[in-house]
């Protein structure tokens, strides 16, 4: 990765946040920095922004907002930031990207948003009945009315957005109905992401309860967690309605990426690439930790203050932790159908036993099976249109030919 672009989610704000949804993996991490001002600082801000626009080797640099939840710092953290970039950029052009919850969106954050070209990513768990089972607020309230309202104040004011949808227990066999929904809502862009924590059955000396994967003792998978199984068969119930329908018109990060890595061009997503550990997290803090689901004390690469994001980034401790997702993998994995793919997906998830006993294996292993072999046939003539330069839209003509033969 010598010299290579890396990417930073940034925690201005640390694990704050005014929601208290169930299957947080974050709100604990504030045991981290006990007795903390929860708000990056203008001076870590200008620190961070310089350093990290200097150590792009790219002419575009995104920077990318996440919390806890970012919009409590206010519009005026942004403004700064906004500002910095700007003296900093050297010429590069700069992209903002904000993961909110969406409840605080008022018409001041619509006209800011706008007017800086943010693409802002809501967090929407699908409709009414499956949001409000784990996303509640501080009170244990309902928030989808709350966040509607703030989808509808990005909409008013002409603000880009896509939406990132967590799969968990309490929707993981409403994949269609949650689909329908977000393109309802007009949502052109969906993220859904697997909830797989485990909890440590003793607190942990760090305080943490939510554990790593190469955690020892005794732990056990949330019973908020996705159902391994499940999940495949979620994004599959979804994949049937999208290529039959909106292939070229609702784009699925997924399915993206999984057209991607049939058409030979590998893999987009981190979690897909054979090796990681060019995706960090910053907090609020200036500290930098090898990836925003391992900030742990074991994986914090030092602090920006001391040590330039590029030495951080490539210090034999990250690139170790990069290469470690290739090498580690187990002897099951390297021999499956569908590692092409899968390339034993996220290390964070990678706590279970292989069936002939090998530690290392994703928990999700059965449902992401179920998922590629699932899409290979379409996947393969998509990848086909592709290289021979036509539409892969084209595969929905193709799949009505095949229903009208059945």
């Amino acid at each position: 990765m010598s010299g290579g672009p890396f990417h930073i989610l940034t925690k201005p704000i640390g694990p704050i946040c005014n929601l208290d949804c169930k299957y947080c993996f974050y709100l604990e991490k504030e045991v981290l920095y006990p007795g903390e001002k929860w708000a990056m600082s203008d001076e870590v801000l200008e620190n961070y922004v310089r350093q990290y626009i200097e150590s792009q080797p790219t002419e575009t640099v995104h920077f990318a907002w996440q919390g806890g939840e970012p919009t409590l710092l206010g519009v005026e953290f942004f403004e700064r930031a906004v500002a910095l970039q700007q003296k900093h950029a050297g010429g590069k052009k700069i992209e903002n990207a904000l993961q909110t919850n969406g409840v605080l969106l008022d018409d001041r954050w619509g006209e800011f948003l706008k007017a800086n070209n943010f693409l802002i990513g809501i967090s929407i768990d699908g409709p009414e009945h499956l949001h409000d089972i784990y996303r509640v607020d501080k009170g244990g309230q309902p928030t989808f009315g709350k966040v509607m309202r703030g989808l509808e104040t990005l909409k008013r004011h002409g603000v880009e957005f896509n939406t990132l949808t967590t799969v968990h227990r309490g929707n993981e066999q409403h994949g269609l109905e949650v689909y329908r929904f977000l393109r309802e809502v007009g949502s052109g862009f969906m993220q859904f992401i697997p909830i797989v924590e485990r909890a440590a059955k003793v607190e942990t000396p760090d305080g943490l309860t939510l554990v790593a994967p190469d955690f020892l003792e005794r732990a056990l998978v949330t019973p908020w967690s996705v159902d391994a199984r499940n999940y495949g068969r979620f994004l599959t119930s979804i994949f049937d309605e999208w290529v039959r329908n909106d292939v070229g018109k609702v784009y699925v990060q997924i399915f993206d990426v999984s057209l991607g890595i049939w058409a030979g061009v590998g893999s987009t997503l981190c979690v897909f690439g054979e090796t990681c550990g060019a995706a960090l997290a910053i907090e609020h803090n200036g500290d930098l930790y090898s990836c925003d689901h391992f900030v742990y004390p074991q994986h914090k690469l030092g602090n920006i203050a001391e040590h330039t994001m590029r030495e951080m980034v490539e210090s034999p401790q990250q690139q170790k932790f990069g290469t470690d997702k290739r090498d580690t993998l187990p002897k099951y994995c390297r021999e499956c159908e569908v590692k092409f793919a899968c390339n034993g997906e996220c290390p964070k998830h990678r706590f279970i036993k292989t069936p002939d006993g090998e530690a290392g294996l994703n928990y999700l292993c059965k449902g992401y099976k179920i998922f590629f072999k699932h899409i290979d046939p379409y996947m393969k003539f998509m990848a086909l249109e592709l290289l021979q330069q036509r539409a892969p839209a084209n595969v929905m003509e193709w799949v009505k030919a095949q229903d009208a033969a059945l």
